[in-house]
């Protein structure tokens, strides 16, 4: 997924990351997607709209999974489960690029209803440290408080900007995709390659400046910890 340029990596860590700490359990759960739950630990997350993956796209994502169980019989360890997410990720990742569905958060006002919901509770249930609002989804990089679940925070966001947005654009039903995908950040290494991942993918996906809205923690900005050009 982290095709980018690494030249800042070895960066100190900034103020309020917590990468996946190999002393404290690590727990998983699964929908359709596996996921990984630390406590105190940062995540890099991508939730997105719900038409912006077609029937025939989420076919082939099925057609994978019948094809990994093929050659790894289940139950599967944890390296297949990880190998798996993230075959899966950059499957998806590459689709959402192309722009496919209505692209609602192509409108600026829409947007904003969205980094609204993300800044709401930003300092007393997470902590949130970088993102982009693309046209049809959201990469955000977010460090959970205890007693505040990812699941819980990310049906915060969605259930409340979903609401804002639909009414903003005269329209109703289901906006996002349920599931998100998301992955526990490892260490700095792994955090500089997900900034450098959420910086670059408006040129990826060749966006022009008001298409899209990105940003980072004024404080790991102020450490080096910025987008590269």
């Amino acid at each position: 997924m982290f095709q980018t340029r690494c030249s800042s990596w070895n960066l100190p860590a900034p103020t309020g990351f917590r990468g996946l700490d190999p002393h404290l359990p690590v727990t998983r759960y699964e929908r359709h997607l596996p996921h990984w739950r630390q406590a105190g630990a940062t995540y890099f997350v991508t939730f997105r709209l719900g038409d912006s993956l077609p029937q025939g796209k989420l076919n082939e994502l099925e057609g994978c999974k019948r094809e990994w169980e093929r050659k790894y019989p289940v139950p599967w360890s944890e390296i297949v489960w990880r190998r798996f997410a993230e075959e899966l990720g950059e499957q998806v990742d590459a689709w959402l690029d192309q722009g496919i569905g209505c692209c609602s958060l192509r409108i600026g006002s829409a947007r904003t209803q969205v980094t609204g919901a993300i800044h709401f509770f930003d300092g007393q249930r997470y902590e949130v440290d970088c993102y982009v609002v693309m046209p049809n989804h959201v990469h955000v990089i977010v460090r959970p408080f205890d007693e505040h679940p990812l699941e819980r925070i990310l049906q915060s966001w969605k259930r409340y900007s979903a609401r804002e947005i639909n009414a903003l654009l005269g329209q109703d039903g289901q906006f996002w995709q349920e599931e998100s995908y998301d992955q526990i950040v490892r260490d700095e290494a792994h955090l500089f390659h997900c900034v450098q991942y959420i910086g670059t993918n408006p040129t990826r996906a060749g966006l022009s400046v008001d298409e899209f809205t990105r940003w980072i923690r004024p404080e790991w900005e102020h450490v080096g910890w910025r987008f590269e050009k």
